[in-house]
Parts: C-alpha cells; structure tokens; sequence
C-alpha cells in the first residue's frame, strides 16, 4: 500500500505541475561549425548564424563503435522490458529469487566480442560493465540521468550518471551504479558498487580526438547452496515457510566476489584530409591511433568452513582467490575515402597474467600457479555505406602467442524503405576458453585442473539473417555451429550420489560439433489505445552429447493499454506480460566456480509468469509499478531459476527514471 500511496503522490503531484515538456523551450548556444556553414539555414538563423535550439538530439550517446544515439525520454512498452537491474532486455535470462544473483539463460549467443580468454566466473559477470559497453555523452547542457529502484527486503536500486562539458568539444561523464538486497532467503544477501568516469575531447581543428573512461567495479554476494529441503518446505507449499527467511538452506557461511579496475584511453590524430563532426568524409583522410587498455580483474569464493556438499578439502577455511591483470595495446591506421569507404589496419599486443598464490600438486599432475605471456595480432576494420546500403567487416588473426585466434566480423544492410530494412551477417572466431577451464585452484581438493596442453581452442561460425519490417513483424534466423565446445559438468566417471554432483564439477571439451538454430519472431499489434506486444523464439541443438541444453520454445506475450490523461499532462500505460518456456534439463548452478554446468537429473520449466504493471511519464520523469510473478499465488510451486533455486514469489516494486537538463 506504501507504493500506491507514494505513486498517487507522485503522479497527482506532477500532473498538477507539469503542462509542457521543460526541454521544448529553446535555448542558445554558438552555433557548431556545421551549421555555420549551411547555406539553406532559415531566414530567422541566417539574420542571427550563431544561434541555435537546443533539443533532446543535442543530448547524444556515443558507443563503443562510435555509433550515435540521444537521449529517450519517451516511455515505451520496450522501456518496460529494460527496467530492471541489468538495465537491458532479458528476454532469453532466467534471474533468480534476489537482485544482482545470477541469470540462468533461455537463449545462447556465441559469437566473441574478443578473441581473448577471460577471467571466467561468468555467472558473476552479468553486471560487469567491459571496456566496449561504456558509453560516452555529448551533451548540450548539463544532463543528469537517475534511476531508482526498490529490490527485495533492506536495499534499494540506484543508478546515477552526470554528463556535463567545460566546452563543446570537451565533455565528461560521472556515473555510480549501486544496490543492496538481504533477498527472501537466508544467506542471499547481494550488493554492487559501479563507478565509472569518462571523457571525450575533440580539437578545434578537428584533427585530433580522444576518448578515456576509468572503471570501478565491485560485486559481493552470499552463496546458500539452494533448499536443503525444497519438497518439504517450498513445493509443499505449507503455509509455516511461506516466510521465505524460515526455509532451510544448504550453508549460511560462503560468498563470492568480483573486483575490477579498468583504464582504457583510445586517441587519434589526423595526418591530412577533412572530416568534420557528422562524420561527413572528405576526398581522402588518413589518421593513425592508438587503443590503450590496462585491468585488473580478481574473482574470490570464501567459506568459513568447508562442506562436504564440494567434497573434501585441504583446509577448513575456504579462500579461493583467481587473479588476472591484462595490459591491451593497438596501433592503427585510418583511411578514409569517399570512394573506398573507411578502412582500418591495426597491430595488436595483448599481454595477460593469471595467477594464483602457489602451486599445487595432486595424484595426477602438478598444476603451476600462473598463465602469463605476451599475445600479438593483426587485423583490419572495414565501414562502407552506398546510398541505402552499408557493409560492415572485421577481422583479426594471432601472429605469435598460444592462446590468441581469429575473429571474423562481416555484414551487410540494405535499408529498402523507412519501414523495411533488410541485414545478413557472418561470424567466425577461434580461441582459448576463459582461463578458469585452463587452470584453476581450490581449497576443495576436487577443485584443481590444468588443461594447458589438452584443451583446444574453440571454433564458433554464424550466419544471421534479419528482416526488420513495419507491417510483417522482426524476424530473426541464426544457425551457429561449434567445434570443441566447452563447458562444466560433474564428472560421468565419478560414482555420484544423488545430490552429491557439486563435488565433482569439472571442465570438458566436446569432440564432436555442437548446432545451435535459432529463429526469433517480434511483432505488436495495435487497435486504438491497445495494444498486444509478442515475442517468440524457437530453439534447436543438434547434437551427439547432451552438453548443450536450451529450452525449444520461450515466449513473451505484453497486452497493454497507453493514453494520455489529466489534460495530457501524464501519459499512461499499464498492462500484464506472459512469460513462458517449456521444461528442459536447465543448467545447475556451482558457487566456487561462479559458473553454471550442465546437469541431467531434473527437467524445470514448463510453468508462466505473470507481471501486472503501471507505468506513466510526466515531463522527463518516468514511473513504473509493477506486481511480479503474481500468479505465484494461487500456481503450484513448482518455479525454479536453476535446480535448488527458486525464482521469486510476488511481489511489489517501485521505481522512477528521472532526467534533468540545466
């Protein structure tokens, strides 16, 4: 009820208030070199050149690629699907019962952004920002971006970013990312700090450009095993437990953390040619650069005592402790042509340590304590856009170093009309898998491998095929195929008590390929105010080893309603969203890894989850009330994010998005 007060609060209190969008009014800045230069200006800016509007499109964000968007203060049926801690469409994830625990995945994706290994731990890693998700602002004005969010039992949700300049071509961001939440379980405490900083300049002359940002990241959070007792106590559904906090887990006395520190620079000057801010390309440019990025990265699993539930161990306090510092150069050269389009050729080192504090030695081989080595590469980067078609490509390959492949990017996209937009695009990558399959060390004593001179690298080719359409719906086709594919899972030669498989995870490599098809088909439908959002994906694995697991089907199905009310101050949209996904033998989830593995003792799914929610915006304030999982009341408990781990009951929450401008 608290929420539903504090909502009308809100929403009466800014309808009162608001009766226009604060950003329309106009305001003046010098005018960019651009439009100085325009010759069609209207009469209005010819007799004054040096003054402009301002609008919400001076507010852009700048990505990884350079690809520019601005600032969206809409409100949207997709804006629902992102508003949750990931910030992000989690269609193909399966989250657990607590804020920032892991996402159990409905859908997979192996295409490599990298052709390096990682740190691993990747159950941990869903809200680690990487240096090519940061985003960079240029902004008009001063611009603040809040969003809040409450989560489950003692915490809140905040996420806070200032985009700001000293001048035009010089700007800056400040963002903090921050939540903590006890959870509805014992020992499920979970909490986050992001902090990260960026800037972006660009000379007068246009000649000379960079772009920095320095990361901070830390996640910490309680590890219970899952139910000790789940028939009993939470299928059962007596009423002594529906107080989650009185459910038996399997230990109250582990948690697992991931910390990364991350510099990353990229700059470049240009020899000669013209190019302005639009990016619009002179008769010929040539630039050179340079890509600097250094990180410090560690993943740790503590326990205060070693359970047998991991099997035995060398000591009784538990502290696993894996460390990776890695230091990334790239030299590059820019051509820029109107005829040729724009290619780039670049050298990459790539120097890595991954290192734990001593060696061990065990029955069946001596397992060093460190990975550390210097990687090089060559590759080249290739943009092209002929009227409605643009071609996209890239590609990278190893010269020396053992753990480094080759990464192939191509697209290409044909836009047929404003409604209708066509692309294909192909994917080849070939590297080592994340170092924890390579080497890893545990206090728990079945814990401790070395698969340096055994395991390959892993060979992963794509063809995607996307039609975009107004009329027809999205629709997606994706065939992937994968050779020495790796993975977790307890071991087959292990005699293993029901129960008992946690003790002998271990990593393995696939033989024989591994065919992932994957079709995927977006379309809403509209009459009036109403409205009836689908998205349905289809998923096939052919293979000769169940080590692939995915659910075949998973649906998302949103009828909602949007007006305008109060005078058109506020405008409205509340619906309820289906989610389903049939039964298959979803992956287990392993605390000391911070990894899921492959199990097939237990098929979960096969049960819908319904979300009722309200949102509204009032200028450049968005709010959202949404009642979660609701049918949990009165459906069997049968509902599980991973075996032993329950996804969440209902519940109620509460948020806002707001923007500021100055």
């Amino acid at each position: 009820m608290r929420y539903l007060l504090t909502l009308l609060i809100v929403f009466f209190g800014q309808a009162v208030m608001a009766q226009e969008d604060s950003i329309s009014t106009p305001k003046k800045l010098e005018a960019s070199p651009i439009a100085k230069n325009k010759r069609n200006l209207p009469s209005k800016q010819k007799r004054n050149p040096n003054v402009q509007e301002i609008t919400i499109k001076d507010y852009q964000i700048i990505n990884y690629q350079r690809d520019t968007t601005f600032l969206d203060t809409t409100i949207s049926i997709q804006k629902e699907y992102k508003y949750n801690f990931l910030r992000r469409d989690d269609f193909e994830l399966m989250p657990f019962s607590n804020v920032g625990q892991p996402y159990n995945r409905l859908g997979a994706n192996f295409d490599q952004k990298t052709n390096y290994p990682g740190l691993g731990a990747k159950a941990k890693h869903f809200n680690y920002l990487e240096a090519y998700e940061v985003d960079y602002y240029n902004v008009a004005t001063p611009m603040t971006d809040l969003m809040f969010k409450t989560t489950f039992e003692q915490g809140q949700l905040l996420d806070a970013l200032l985009a700001f300049n000293t001048s035009k071509r010089l700007n800056f961001s400040i963002a903090y990312k921050g939540f903590r939440s006890l959870g509805k379980y014992q020992a499920d405490q979970a909490e986050s700090g992001n902090f990260k900083m960026t800037s972006n300049y660009l000379t007068k002359n246009n000649r000379y450009r960079f772009r920095m940002h320095m990361a901070a990241q830390n996640s910490i959070t309680e590890e219970n095993g899952g139910l000790a007792n789940k028939e009993l106590q939470f299928e059962s559904e007596d009423p002594e437990f529906k107080d989650r906090s009185r459910v038996d887990v399997l230990f109250s006395d582990a948690n697992n953390r991931v910390l990364g520190k991350r510099y990353f620079l990229d700059h470049q000057y240009q020899l000669f040619g013209k190019k302005s801010d639009s990016a619009a390309i002179g008769k010929t440019a040539l630039s050179i650069g340079h890509e600097f990025n250094y990180e410090t990265k560690f993943y740790q699993f503590k326990q205060a005592q070693g359970n047998r539930y991991f099997g035995e161990s060398f000591l009784s306090v538990i502290d696993d402790k894996a460390t990776l510092k890695t230091m990334y150069n790239q030299l590059n050269g820019q051509l820029q042509n109107n005829t040729l389009g724009e290619v780039t050729a670049f050298v990459d080192l790539y120097q890595y340590n991954y290192f734990f504090n001593s060696v061990v030695q065990t029955p069946e081989q001596l397992i060093k304590s460190q990975l550390k080595g210097d990687e090089v590469a060559l590759g080249g980067i290739y943009h092209k856009k002929i009227g409605n078609l643009r071609i996209d490509g890239k590609f990278k390959t190893a010269i020396s170093g053992a753990f480094t492949g080759s990464l192939l990017d191509a697209a290409v996209r044909y836009r047929i009309n404003k409604d209708n937009e066509v692309d294909f695009s192909i994917h080849s990558s070939s590297k080592m898998p994340d170092y924890n399959f390579l080497l890893y060390q545990s206090e728990y004593s079945n814990y401790n491998w070395q698969h340096t001179d055994d395991f390959k690298k892993q060979d992963i080719q794509s063809l995607e095929f996307n039609l975009r359409t107004k009329v027809w719906g999205n629709i997606m086709a994706k065939y992937t195929t994968m050779d020495n594919y790796t993975y977790f899972a307890s071991d087959p030669n292990q005699t293993v008590e029901e129960g008992a498989e946690q003790a002998f995870v271990k990593p393995f490599q696939e033989n024989s390929s591994v065919d992932l098809l994957k079709l995927r088909y977006a379309k809403e439908f509209k009459w009036k105010n109403f409205a009836l959002n689908n998205t349905v994906m289809y998923q096939n694995v052919t293979q000769s080893n169940e080590v692939l697991n995915l659910p075949e089907l998973v649906t998302r199905n949103t009828l909602y309603y949007s007006n305008d009310v109060f005078k058109k101050a506020m405008y409205l949209q509340t619906g309820i969203t289906l989610k389903y996904f049939t039964a298959y033998n979803m992956d287990a989830y392993n605390p000391v890894l911070g990894e899921f593995f492959i199990q097939d003792k237990e098929e979960l799914g096969s049960f819908p989850m319904l979300d009722f929610f309200i949102n509204a915006r009032v200028q450049q304030t968005r709010i959202f009330l949404k009642a979660e999982h609701f049918n949990s009341l009165f459906s069997p408990k049968k509902y599980y994010a991973a075996p032993n781990y329950p996804y969440r009951d209902f519940v109620i929450r509460f948020g806002l998005v707001w923007n500021f401008f100055s």
